[in-house]
Formats: structure tokens, sequence, C-alpha cells
């Protein structure tokens, strides 16, 4: 008789060894304090600087603040990848993938672990930034309900740069490969409406930002909390929200069956 079946049932074997994965990504941020704290504040100092230093809301009407503050929760939800990619190839080259792939455990549970774990690490770092913005004069408007609903579609999209860091870790195999994928990432997250408004930009790069993923989630959020700058006359920013939902779904649809495959050919 199989493990699974002698135990509680494969959904069970599944369940606990998905929590074990789970535990010990977050035991790695008891050992390795100075990581974690970089990662949350790192986002913070992007924030002050533009918002004191550069000056944000570039074309908006408003509060700059209010402006600048959702479009950094998206862009932290995007820099995330980073920390996935980094996280990935760490294990890989220790051999860690190959030593649970050789116990008897589901398989699917490292990559599970690793999500729940990055995904409480953005909880984490969302409630750092709201924190700070708020300390900065940054408000919500339009109630709970709307503001827990701009969360949701914060956290989806990091969800979906979740998966897409999973696939280009296991592909990159070396941290120092993570370096190649950041000069991509750093265009594509400035490429958006995060500090300014489309409007503000020539009309064939606004219409580019416009349709930027991270462009949608920032459009959308802003439009949720009530802040300045959620909505312009074009078909992307009035229906901001829809492809804040599609955009993330379509990248999750893509790349989470490709990060499956590709981890579970790693032994091979």
């Amino acid at each position: 008789m199989s493990t699974a079946a002698a135990g509680p049932g494969r959904v069970g074997w599944a369940l606990t060894d998905s929590w074990t994965m789970t535990r010990r990504e977050l035991a790695h941020w008891a050992r390795q304090p100075v990581q974690v704290v970089v990662g949350l504040v790192f986002p913070v100092m992007l924030l002050l600087m533009f918002n004191y230093l550069v000056g944000g809301g570039q074309g908006v009407d408003g509060d700059n603040t209010e402006f600048l503050v959702p479009g950094m929760l998206a862009l932290t939800m995007a820099f995330g990848l980073e920390g996935t990619m980094l996280a990935v190839t760490q294990d890989l080259n220790k051999g860690v993938v190959d030593r649970f792939r050789s116990m008897p455990m589901v398989s699917g549970a490292v990559l599970v672990g690793r999500s729940v774990a990055d995904m409480l690490q953005s909880v984490a770092a969302l409630a750092v930034m709201t924190g700070v913005g708020y300390a900065l004069g940054w408000r919500w408007h339009n109630g709970v309900a709307a503001a827990l609903a701009a969360l949701g579609l914060l956290l989806l999209l990091r969800f979906a740069m979740l998966w897409i860091g999973i696939q280009l870790g296991m592909v990159a195999g070396r941290p120092e490969m993570v370096q190649a994928v950041q000069i991509l990432v750093w265009p594509v997250g400035f490429l958006s409406n995060v500090f300014a408004s489309p409007e503000s930009m020539p009309g064939w790069l606004g219409a580019a930002v416009e349709w930027n993923p991270m462009s949608a989630t920032a459009t959308a959020v802003r439009g949720l909390f009530g802040n300045p700058g959620g909505a312009s006359g074009s078909w992307a920013a009035e229906h901001a929200e829809l492809l804040a939902v599609l955009w993330p779904v379509a990248l999750i649809a893509v790349f989470f069956p490709l990060a499956v495959r590709r981890f579970a050919r790693l032994s091979r």
C-alpha cells in the first residue's frame, strides 16, 4: 500500500507536506532577518524618494502622495518577482530541491510552500507600505469594502508575478542570472503609470503605458481607494478593474502550468 493511501489520503498528505514546506520558508525569515528587512524597506525608500525628492504625480490634478502611494503598492507587488527568482535559484544550486524530490512527499508541496511564504511576505509588504503611506498623508476615501477589493487586486498581481518568478528562476538556474532579469523588470516597472499620468507622456508612449498590467492594477486601486488618477478617457483606463483581473489571470494561466511542468522535469 502506498504511503499516500495508507495515511489520511492524498489531499491530507498534500496539505501536510505543503505546510511543512511553508514552515521551512518562514524559518528562513528568522535566520535571514536582514534580507527580510531589506525587502520591506526598499520599496519604502522608493516611495520616500519619489514623493519628496523626484516629485511624483506628474500630470495629475490632486495630491501627489495620494496618486503615488497606490502606484507604489502595485510596483512593490511586481518587484516581488526578483525575490522569488532568487530564492528558487538558490534552492536549485544548493541541491535542496533535489533532496526534497527524493523524499516520500508530494512533489508539488515545494512549489506550494514557496508560493504561500511569498504571499505572506507580500501581505507584510503591503502592511508596511500602507502604514508609511498613511503617515505621509495618503488616505482611502471609498470605505473598507473598496479598500479590501483594492488589496485583493494587488495580491492577485503578486500571485501572477510569483509564478512568473518561479518559472524564470528554474529557467535561469543560477542566482547570477537574476540580474539579467532585473534589467528587464525595472524598465517594465517604470514603463507604467506608477509615477506619472499617461496624459503627460507622448501619445504613443502613453498608450503603451496604459496597457501595462501594472498600470491596470495601479489605476484600478486608485479608483477603489478614491485617489486621483483613477481613470482617463481611454478604454484601458475606463476598464482598469476588468484588466486588473484579466491580466494576472492570463499570466497565471500561462506561467503556472509552465512552472509545474518545468519542476516535474528537474530530476529527469
